[in-house]
């Protein structure tokens, strides 16, 4: 299948997600690699209006769930429902049982929760009672996280982010992209809203999941991935510095998850093989929520994004 139809569809979520093109393109590169998003961001920056229009654009049904403090694990996954007429107990699905699910505020929700949450994403599947539930094939979570708010928030645990493929941060927009918020806004308010693509059906995105893992990866590319990820596990190797600031390093996931999104990366730009480049750009979104960073780290300042410059300063490219 060609890319032709992605980049299409990246077109039509750049115009209604305005002046926030690297997330858009993340958005199919995760549906692409087949995993999950954690998107950090004030609030306004159309997250919900982004997984609607992907909706649109593909084959599939679209729910969102606004986490609190006061949500269930049966609020996600469905319960047993007994049924009097009957004397049975019947399956009540959850919401989980859609194809892209926005889990709004993510860590406003207790632990519990959570892991509802992240064990359907990790095992594609949902127990309750005695039975599992298996989830559909096209299944991807875009959970979000406001950093402006602390208080009643339950923080996810280090290895529960694991489970995430990528970590992207949003920031405001500038004052152009600004106006042509308000003149889009306008011109739906006036029903002049732009007709979505035809929807890229489910049969073609699995045909296009199997084209990327197809892509080419040269060993000494694949060596400079493997070594960017053992860089963070053993930065004394690399520099005195950066292994003051790293406390733990990242999991064989995250070599997976680059190789996925690098591939991804490569085949959206219309190319069957990757490069050094693609590896570099999707570097950070993949590892800035793996790396733990030591105590020295956060005294002086230094940042996940600082951290991952410095390994790709340091590690040779090929």
């Amino acid at each position: 299948m060609s890319s032709t139809a992605f980049q299409q569809l990246q077109d039509y979520l750049n115009q209604q997600v305005l002046g926030q093109p690297d997330f858009t393109r993340n958005l199919l590169i995760a549906v692409l690699a087949d995993g999950h998003l954690l998107v950090e961001g004030p609030p306004g920056l159309a997250k919900t209006r982004a997984v609607q229009s992907l909706a649109n654009g593909i084959e599939g049904d679209f729910h969102r769930i606004q986490f609190t403090p006061d949500l269930l694990p049966a609020d996600l996954t469905g319960t047993d429902i007994y049924r009097p007429e009957t004397g049975t107990f019947e399956f009540q699905q959850g919401p989980l049982f859609h194809n892209l699910i926005l889990a709004d505020e993510i860590n406003r929700a207790p632990a519990k929760v959570q892991s509802a949450l992240l064990e359907a994403m990790a095992e594609r599947q949902i127990t309750v009672g005695q039975r599992s539930y298996p989830l559909s094939d096209l299944f991807m979570v875009l959970a979000t996280q406001n950093p402006l708010e602390q208080e009643g928030t339950y923080p996810l645990p280090e290895a529960q982010l694991d489970r995430f493929l990528m970590h992207l941060k949003l920031d405001y927009p500038d004052a152009e992209t600004e106006q042509k918020i308000l003149r889009l806004t306008r011109g739906e308010a006036l029903n002049e809203q732009m007709p979505a693509p035809k929807p890229l059906t489910q049969a073609d995105l699995f045909n296009a999941r199997k084209e990327v893992l197809e892509a080419y990866l040269d060993d000494a590319v694949e060596n400079y991935l493997v070594q960017l990820i053992i860089a963070t596990r053993q930065p004394q190797h690399y520099d005195a510095a950066l292994a003051s600031w790293i406390g733990y390093g990242a999991s064989p996931r995250a070599t997976i998850s680059l190789e996925r999104c690098a591939r991804a990366q490569a085949w959206l730009a219309g190319r069957d093989f990757v490069t050094p480049d693609d590896i570099m750009s999707i570097c950070h979104n993949v590892l800035r929520h793996r790396i733990i960073l030591s105590y020295q780290a956060e005294a002086d300042g230094v940042t996940h994004d600082q951290v991952i410059d410095t390994i790709l300063k340091l590690v040779p490219t090929p």
